[in-house]
């Protein structure tokens, strides 16, 4: 069915449609009834979970951040089935992101670009939205960001802001450094900007007792040699995983005919597939399997999914495969895992 209701609503702007979506999944589930329809439906049966940071995960499937960026959908998206949502970028601001149209589709090539700019209302926007959730059981990553005119110098303020105000709501955080659509945010991923920003974070959770799991996101872009730096920071200040990957700069296995083939920003969905997957590998092999890792980054079904656990992920991520496939993505992805668990 959704292959249908997908044709209808790609007509559409992006944007408008997800707002729309969202907003209509929101009126069906405070029907009794069909909120029964949903959960039976989306949630197929008892699952172990898995316990990571002394958090239980209901099961390994996370929505990535930059679906739900100000925590308004959280209890909405856990209903298909998530067992972990991810809300984000949140910065400390509110800041309206870059100009629009700045999300495409490409449909040929089963991916997006998007240049939004950590558009998001602000933490205390935020933390409004997340105060309100009650009986919570499922798991919420706060995914943070600097605002867009704080210099790089300076961007550890605002990371730590925000980590202060969202601390009482959040089971762990994600330091994004990552997206290539604020300018020169990249440049933190260097090895001495990094260092430093790390250090100031880590020193600051030690400071007020905070034991909250702390996650950096890495960009796919990055050379070994970057990468070996990045892990050896991390691993060397002690934070408590990785999210791999963010968007691609690359266009590499998307149709030069598309419609949006030229589009600047970042590219997702399955054009990133492999290369996500071979970062997952990577830094599973370089840390031993030590540090945890979230895998996101082309996952269009169960195979997907079970591809980056194999190479080395502890919990995976959708967004594009989600919107291209619909919420019985997340379904097909749970059975396989359990099939998995009790093979």
């Amino acid at each position: 069915m959704y292959f249908f209701i997908k044709q209808i609503l790609f007509l559409f702007d992006p944007e408008k449609v997800h707002y729309f979506v969202m907003n209509l999944l929101r009126k069906i589930l405070k029907i009794s009834w069909m909120q029964k329809v949903i959960s039976n439906y989306y949630h197929p049966g008892p699952d172990k979970g898995i316990r990571i940071w002394n958090i239980d995960f209901p099961n390994r499937i996370g929505l990535a951040a930059g679906f739900d960026k100000d925590g308004a959908y959280t209890r909405e998206l856990a209903s298909l089935g998530f067992g972990c949502i991810e809300i984000g970028t949140i910065t400390p601001l509110a800041q309206s992101g870059n100009p629009k149209p700045r999300l495409f589709r490409i449909p040929d090539s089963n991916a997006l670009i998007n240049r939004m700019g950590f558009n998001n209302k602000g933490m205390d926007n935020a933390l409004r939205n997340l105060s309100e959730i009650r009986n919570r059981n499922f798991v919420l990553g706060g995914n943070i960001g600097k605002n867009k005119d704080t210099p790089n110098e300076e961007a550890h303020t605002d990371y730590i802001k925000t980590w202060e105000v969202l601390y009482p709501w959040v089971d762990y955080f994600v330091i994004n450094i990552s997206s290539p659509n604020t300018p020169h945010l990249r440049e933190l991923q260097e090895k001495e900007p990094l260092k430093l920003l790390l250090g100031k974070i880590k020193a600051e959770t030690i400071r007020q007792h905070k034991t909250k799991p702390i996650l950096v996101k890495i960009s796919p872009d990055l050379s070994h040699g970057q990468l070996d730096d990045i892990l050896e920071i991390i691993l060397e200040i002690g934070m408590d995983g990785i999210v791999a990957t963010n968007t691609t700069l690359s266009r590499a296995g998307i149709q030069e005919s598309s419609t949006h083939d030229k589009e600047t920003g970042g590219l997702s969905g399955a054009p990133l597939r492999n290369k996500s997957t071979e970062f997952i590998r990577y830094i599973h092999t370089y840390t031993n399997g030590k540090l945890p890792i979230i895998g996101v980054g082309g996952i269009f079904s169960a195979q997907d999914a079970l591809e980056k656990i194999e190479a080395g992920a502890s919990l995976v991520q959708l967004y594009t495969g989600f919107i291209f496939q619909g919420p019985g993505l997340i379904k097909e992805i749970n059975k396989a895992l359990m099939n998995q668990a009790t093979a």
